[in-house]
């Protein structure tokens, strides 16, 4: 066995498959619940129509300021640049070099499938929406910005506490979305399938290429020891 098949023969390897298979998987069900939605024509889901009116019945001005807010910054231009860039670039400077480059692709990758299936199912929103959207209700790319980042947040630091923003985050981005009414319950639970997905599937795919930034860092902060130094000394 050469020393490639040794490393793919690896739990952590064997696990980043599991990941990757995991990530189709997810995709998968977003494309399915997109046709289901397509054939079963414009009546939206019971589950879609209870929750849009539980907002139009009961319209609150910190829940809109808050949901606006979450507009903002889940999607147009600081979605599409400041998001990603911004993000690439952090992970860069903190020694994840390989983990930026994944980020990008998780986020592009991302993108271009809820683009595919806005075009390919277009889905009708809500007709009370409450802020200017593009074409297509299914999936909601806010939310799939949302589960993009925080998936691969979890993949690179995976820590509880990160796993729990990351829920959170998702939750309140497809929480806002319906609050404005640019989006059927539906339509983020198909985002959020879609952007955990990808994020899940590139993970597996870029996964040598982090191990690299983990035993990169794992020797720097190896040298950094007060023992280290000693024993260098001695």
């Amino acid at each position: 066995m050469d020393a490639e098949s040794a490393d793919l023969s690896t739990p952590v390897l064997r696990s980043e498959r599991v990941r990757g298979i995991l990530g189709l998987t997810l995709v998968a069900l977003a494309c399915g619940l997109g046709a289901w939605v397509f054939f079963r024509g414009p009546t939206p889901f019971a589950i879609d129509v209870w929750w849009n009116q539980l907002f139009v019945a009961a319209p609150s001005p910190v829940l809109l300021t808050f949901a606006l807010t979450m507009d903002a910054i889940g999607g147009h231009w600081v979605a599409v640049y400041v998001v990603p860039l911004g993000g690439a670039l952090l992970l860069f400077l903190v020694g994840r070099r390989w983990g930026a480059l994944y980020f990008l692709a998780a986020s592009v990758g991302s993108a271009a499938i809820v683009q595919v299936l806005k075009h390919t199912f277009g889905r009708a929103r809500p007709e009370d929406i409450l802020v200017i959207s593009d074409h297509g209700s299914f999936p909601s790319g806010h939310t799939a910005n949302a589960a993009t980042v925080a998936v691969v947040a979890a993949v690179i630091f995976p820590a509880v506490w990160v796993r729990i923003v990351g829920v959170a985050w998702v939750l309140a981005m497809a929480f806002s979305r319906t609050y404005l009414h640019a989006h059927w319950l539906s339509d983020t639970l198909g985002g959020a399938l879609v952007g955990a997905g990808m994020a899940l599937i590139l993970a597996a795919f870029f996964a040598h290429l982090r191990i690299r930034d983990d035993d990169r860092l794992a020797v720097r902060r190896a040298s950094r020891r007060p023992d280290a130094t000693l024993s260098g000394a001695s």
